[in-house]
């Protein structure tokens, strides 16, 4: 039987090298979610990804949703809605979170009207994150986008675009408008393995026309 690629299910990939791994395997927070084959490679501890994702308080319910096929390099983070304060009222200081007397600032209030909330932050597919990116709260990032090296996300970005800086601009589209809505037609991200083992040489190809003629 022809190999169809390695398992999702598998937490070491690349069997000796220890540096990386498919995200999914090691998610213990119910408000993330990893779709298969995305991987995190980190030169120190992969396994502590969920370090990462930053002021993710379940009591908010904001989730952190990655799709298929991304690569997220060593030092990626994701700051979520639990680090916001208001900016409104005369003090920013964050009282009710300290109790004792002071949480009844908090009583009979919806916390994520109270403090300003973004929403969940949401990963396309095929997305490279590049080394130490941050993203912020609510950022929507595109299928087949990538972020540059120690970027600060406040913005979401379209589809297969390529931004870097802080805070992140769009440097340039990997593709013109057209071919972007080819692709996206085509999304071969969910495909069954057995196809994309099958068409990878098109996948890793600039060559549109014939990828889009076996969907």
């Amino acid at each position: 039987m022809q190999a169809q690629g390695p398992d999702p299910n598998a937490l070491y990939p690349m069997k000796e090298y220890r540096k990386l791994i498919f995200l999914k395997n090691i998610i213990t927070r119910k408000n993330i979610e990893v779709g298969d084959y995305t991987y995190y490679d980190d030169s120190d501890d992969p396994l502590a990804f969920e370090n990462n994702v930053l002021y993710h308080f379940d009591m908010l319910g904001d989730k952190l949703i990655i799709g298929k096929f991304c690569a997220i390099a060593s030092g990626v983070q994701f700051i979520m809605n639990g680090a916001n304060h208001q900016i409104e009222p005369i003090s920013t200081f964050p009282f009710a979170i300290f109790e004792n007397g002071w949480e009844k600032i908090n009583e009979g209030v919806d916390l994520t009207q109270k403090y300003p909330h973004k929403g969940d932050t949401v990963i396309g597919n095929d997305v490279w994150l590049g080394y130490q990116s941050l993203i912020m709260p609510g950022i929507k990032i595109g299928h087949g986008a990538v972020i540059a090296s120690k970027s600060v996300v406040t913005k979401d970005v379209p589809d297969y675009a390529i931004v870097g800086g802080n805070p992140a601009k769009v440097i340039r589209k990997r593709f013109d408008d057209k071919t972007t809505a080819r692709l996206l037609k085509i999304a071969w991200w969910d495909w069954p393995v057995e196809k994309v083992t099958e068409h990878l040489k098109l996948i890793n190809s600039v060559d549109v026309d014939a990828l889009e003629q076996v969907v």
